[in-house]
């Protein structure tokens, strides 16, 4: 009640803040008639100016005002584009750590140069996060021209780059990238041997566009890198036949061998489907006799069977895969791209191929891996924007402790959003919604059909062709042609069909844009007076195609099903009503799309059934809209719980992956390890003496003979029994020191053959391939530890907190075996000549050069709920990634975030 009062008096969060922002956006203002007689030099000198004032001690805050202004009147000079005061709003709302909700047509991409440029003031970098390399390199060059004019450096970071180009580009002041690339880099940079191979510098400020995209969508997609695991082909090909011989269920509890649960995309075996799948494996010498699939043995047998299920079952060919060139290529779900190279991991792109009967690859190992949601929590300061954060906004909140801000518009929103249609089935949809494309067409009105699918929108483009319908088709097939395509999709008459939102950075203007034809004249052999008229012809066809556009209403939107979310519906309809363009938007749904199939059928059957609904009719009323929305929310919270959960079981891995990676980068910076080593030895062979001499034991409790048995393993060759007998009163510490002295002593002998320096390198060499090796071994055993923890729940545990404590137990493990396997190899390699140390660093390098590995691209979902497997991105290894560690160093007396004990007894133990 007291919320409500306070709220009607003194306004929203929302409104509070927009005032608050208004008051310094007119403060720019004013400081911009000073600014407009100044000389391109002189301002400049501006970025200098405020540099200067920084180092004297002024805060970015102080300087926001002069620098919103300077960037400004850069942008009008150089792009011809001055920022809108609620442009600055959300510039403002940026600076401030916030995501800024503006709508489609708002400027978003020249809202982002404001808290670039501030923030850049600092040299110590700006990363700009975009969705796709096109975007990236498109927003680098547009808007890269205001930050040059001032003196800032730009830079891009795309795949393909060598290391070289990347490393100057996170070098200058503002760099753009998409948020795999930024992430990739994040992972390579913690595999490099030498720190001159990194390229990504410190995590400082990260503006993020489509920002719903990036950190809801993806969220549930760790990235992954990832080499080549065991060849398993032949066993995919023998389990593809197996689905067509087991018998489907129509219920869960019904008669069969098997159901598949579409909500949680899943496959459930029956008793008597296991029992059939046992028997056809035996057929094919896959399960010896009288074995069973529950066996420890057969688990990854069993694995690879569901994968096979969930191939014939849960993946559909043109919706979320196409064929091309005898590959199987994934279809991204949420804009219709297709995604090349990228793979879905745990055996179901293998059980795919197999389906397609196409070349089946391997499988991979995963080497390092990180999701979105933990990569982005370590800037130290993370901003975004998007047209559509308001439905997300708990999400932001609770997760990523972002703020959203609704901006206002720019000029009053008109456009006009219909109530929804829906019909019984499919085809009586498709027919309507070919008459409303047929009634807008007539009139020369625009329209923009969205799909779910490739399947939907080839379906959809038959239906038009033979009405003669002139159309254009934006799905995974046709990328290339994508941003061409969307840019004219606002042209008289033009309909274009788009999977998803395909096409999305790229404005859709009324009357199409002339972008293309006026570059192209300005390539032309003309003089400049010749130029300007036929420029002043395009424009003025132009005009006269907008103004044709508008009184035919703008641009119509047309939805042939709802999306699980509502923000990508409102994505679709975001296309239209840009900067108070005249626009409208209507959905239509069947029965048989999957949203209501799924979450809503039943209730909806029930109302068509109760109104008698005849064929080719529909229903257009409120409460079955609301009940749509309902089943959206149902799906939104729950897809919310799988990436909170996701994020909950990586935050345990995330914190180890901090700890080793810092480090790692300490091993890389370090000139000596010589301490290091030495601390590794000790605990090494401290560890095997307590094994058979425990603390504060008597002589008669020791174990002698099977200790120097041991210790052979290290090259210590001692009779420990004969120097007991010689020294009188040794004690089990005083053995413990001989034993110690004595390995630093050989040691040493090591060093004087090869000398320090060369020895040195190649101690590194061994401390990091040891690391890298363990940790590949220690992320295959977390992630076997995810797949069955589940299975704690039977047994009345907690599986969140089982799983917290055993991965700290395998964590120990790891470093345990860092430990030793890094004193065996030191302890045993054999030297005669500086050379053979040499060589074998060598060979060490090159085979780290000439690994297989995979960028990937991952959607955990399925080690969860069973959804979608993972990405994967196939690419040499570049020498090349970055990361600076975070935060200050953990003393070794203090408690370990992990365990709760003294950090040196605990994840300090390798350091």
């Amino acid at each position: 009640m007291l919320s409500k009062i306070i709220k009607s008096v003194f306004g929203s969060r929302n409104d509070r803040l927009i005032r608050s922002y208004t008051a310094r956006a007119n403060e720019i203002s004013k400081m911009e008639k000073a600014l407009i007689g100044l000389s391109d030099v002189d301002l400049r000198a501006k970025t200098v100016y405020l540099k200067s004032k920084l180092n004297e001690g002024a805060s970015l805050d102080s300087l926001l005002v002069e620098a919103f202004a300077v960037c400004r009147e850069a942008s009008k000079r150089v792009l011809d584009m001055r920022h809108f005061d609620v442009q600055l709003i959300g510039g403002m709302a940026l600076f401030d750590g916030k995501i800024s909700e503006m709508r489609t047509g708002e400027g978003k991409t020249l809202v982002a140069t404001l808290p670039a440029y501030l923030a850049a003031l600092t040299g110590k970098g700006v990363h700009i996060v975009t969705v796709n390399d096109y975007l990236a390199k498109r927003d680098a060059e547009w808007m890269g021209r205001i930050y040059e004019f001032l003196g800032l450096s730009v830079g891009v970071t795309v795949s393909g780059m060598t290391q070289e180009e990347k490393a100057i580009s996170y070098a200058s002041d503002v760099t753009y990238g998409t948020n795999n690339e930024y992430g990739f880099d994040y992972l390579r940079d913690n595999m490099v041997t030498e720190k001159e191979q990194k390229v990504q510098q410190e995590l400082n400020f990260a503006i993020v566009d489509e920002v719903d995209s990036i950190l809801i969508d993806e969220a549930r997609t760790p990235l992954i890198i990832s080499g080549q695991a065991d060849d398993q082909i032949d066993l995919y090909k023998k389990l593809d036949d197996i689905p067509g011989k087991l018998d489907k269920q129509d219920e869960e509890e019904g008669e069969g061998d098997y159901f598949v649960d579409e909500k949680g995309r899943q496959i459930n075996l029956s008793d008597s489907g296991f029992e059939k799948a046992e028997r056809l494996l035996e057929e094919k010498d896959l399960l010896k006799k009288g074995e069973s699939l529950y066996d420890a043995t057969n688990i990854g047998l069993l694995h690879h069977l569901i994968a096979s299920l969930k191939a014939h079952n849960l993946f559909e060919k043109d919706q979320h895969y196409v064929v091309q060139n005898n590959n199987v290529i994934i279809v991204d779900e949420f804009t219709g791209r297709l995604m090349p190279g990228r793979r879905w991991s745990e055996g179901i792109h293998q059980a795919i191929e197999a389906k397609e009967d196409v070349q089946i690859e391997p499988e991979n190992q995963t080497l390092a891996s990180i999701t979105f949601q933990n990569y982005f929590r370590m800037y130290k300061k993370l901003a975004g924007m998007t047209g559509t954060a308001d439905t997300e906004a708990f999400e932001f909140k609770q997760i990523y402790d972002l703020e959203t801000l609704i901006v206002p518009t720019h000029k009053e929103m008109v456009r006009k959003d219909h109530q929804d249609q829906i019909y019984r089935t499919v085809e009586e949809k498709f027919e309507a919604v070919v008459s409303d494309i047929q009634a807008r067409h007539k009139i020369g009105q625009p329209v923009l059909v969205g799909t779910t699918s490739i399947e939907n929108s080839e379906k959809l483009s038959k239906c038009l062709r033979e009405e003669n319908i002139e159309h254009q088709v934006l799905n995974a097939k046709h990328h290339e042609k994508e941003a061409e395509i969307i840019a004219q999709a606002g042209s008289p008459g033009v309909v274009t069909i788009a999977t998803n939102m395909a096409g999305r950075g790229t404005d859709i203007v009324l009357g199409g844009s002339i972008k293309h034809i006026i570059n192209k004249i300005e390539e032309e052999n003309l003089s400049d007076v010749d130029r300007k008229k036929k420029i002043d012809n395009v424009v003025l066809d132009w005009r006269k195609q907008h103004q044709k556009v508008i009184e035919a209403g703008g641009l119509h939107i047309v939805g042939t099903e709802r999306h699980e979310s509502r923000r990508i519906d409102n994505q679709l309809r975001g296309r239209s009503g840009r900067q108070g363009d005249p626009g409208s938007s209507r959905f239509y749904l069947a029965m048989d799309d999957s949203l209501l199939r799924i979450f809503a059928g039943e209730k909806m059957k029930a109302i068509m059934d109760k109104l008698g609904v005849p064929r080719g009719e529909a229903i257009e009323a409120g409460m079955v809209s609301r009940s749509i929305e309902s089943a959206q929310r149902k799906v939104e919270n729950r897809n919310f719980d799988i990436r909170k959960q996701l994020l909950e079981f990586d935050n345990v891995a995330n914190e180890q992956r901090k700890i080793l990676y810092q480090q790692r980068n300490e091993v890389l910076e370090s000139g000596s390890l010589s301490d290091l080593i030495g601390s590794l030895r000790r605990g090494t062979i401290e560890a095997t003496v307590r094994n058979f001499i425990p603390q504060e034991s008597i002589e008669e409790q020791w174990d002698l003979p099977p200790l120097e048995q041991e210790l052979k393993k290290y090259s210590l060759e001692m009779n420990l029994k004969e120097m007991v007998e010689n020294k009188e009163e040794l004690g089990e510490e005083d053995l413990l020191e001989e034993v110690c002295k004595t390995a630093d002593e050989k040691y040493k002998e090591k060093l004087k053959i090869v000398g320090d320096s060369i020895f040195h390198s190649f101690e590194k060499a061994v401390v990091l391939q040891t690391i890298d090796i363990g940790w590949r071994e220690h992320l295959a055993a977390l992630d076997h530890l995810r797949q069955g923890i589940h299975l704690r729940g039977y047994a009345q545990k907690d599986p969140k907190q089982e799983y917290k404590r055993e991965a700290f137990q395998l964590f120990e493990s790891f470093l345990e075996s860092v430990r030793n396997e890094v004193t065996s190899i030191l302890m045993n390699v054999e030297v005669e000549q500086a050379e053979q140390i040499a060589g074998e660093m060598q060979e060490n390098l090159e085979n780290r050069k000439n690994t297989n590995l995979k960028f990937d691209y991952s959607n955990q979902e399925s080690e969860l709920s069973g959804d979608k497997g993972r990405l994967t991105e196939t690419v040499g290894f570049q020498e090349n990634c970055p990361f600076k560690a975070e935060g200050r160093k953990v003393g070794r007396n203090e408690l370990c975030d992990l365990s709760g004990k003294k950090y040196k007894h605990c994840c300090g133990r390798l350091t």
